[in-house]
């Protein structure tokens, strides 16, 4: 059995908005599915595919938020060392897999691609308010739980997941890709 190679693209907020919904907004208005920050001019968006397929079975939004609080140390990160309060930090929200999909690593090609195109943006730090039962993914991927659980009205206990990134410099050619 041949499994499919996932890919990644930058995407228009209408690329990700159905999967949102569908899996962090059921039962919901699909308004509830769109976020405050997808109209901000800084923010992007990456969704993931299996082979050539249309449908997004993965999907996260990533925007500059500054880290909520002192930073941990040392981060969790390449350096390993003390944290870097200058950093620029990226948010990211709207993590979500398609269920079908779930193990077959889009998860986290949306958390490599979306970590890599905030870092050729500049981004030093990496964070998400996370739902605690998907601690084990966020620690897989190289996160630390950082802070106390705390409660969302309506969508459940979150942690805050961070971890370091290192900027660069976007070469020519550089481009994250369209579908």
């Amino acid at each position: 059995m041949t499994v499919p190679v996932v890919r990644t693209a930058l995407v228009p907020v209408s690329e990700v908005l159905d999967l949102r919904w569908e899996v962090l907004r059921p039962g919901l208005p699909r308004e509830a599915a769109a976020f405050p920050e997808d109209g901000d001019p800084a923010a992007f968006h990456i969704a993931s595919y299996e082979g050539d397929a249309p449908e997004v079975l993965g999907c996260g939004t990533f925007f500059p938020e500054p880290f909520p609080g002192p930073l941990p140390e040392p981060l969790p990160g390449p350096s390993s060392g003390p944290p870097d309060s200058a950093a620029t930090a990226y948010r990211f929200r709207g993590m979500a897999s398609a269920p079908a999909a779930r193990g077959r690593g889009h998860g986290a090609a949306v958390l490599r691609a979306g970590a890599a195109e905030a870092a050729a943006r500049g981004a030093g730090l990496l964070w998400c308010n996370g739902r605690t039962p998907a601690r084990g993914f966020y620690e897989r991927q190289g996160f630390r739980a950082h802070g106390e659980e705390f409660v969302i009205e309506g969508v459940g206990p979150h942690l805050v997941f961070v971890l370091e990134i290192r900027p660069r410099t976007r070469r020519t050619g550089d481009v994250a890709g369209r579908p």
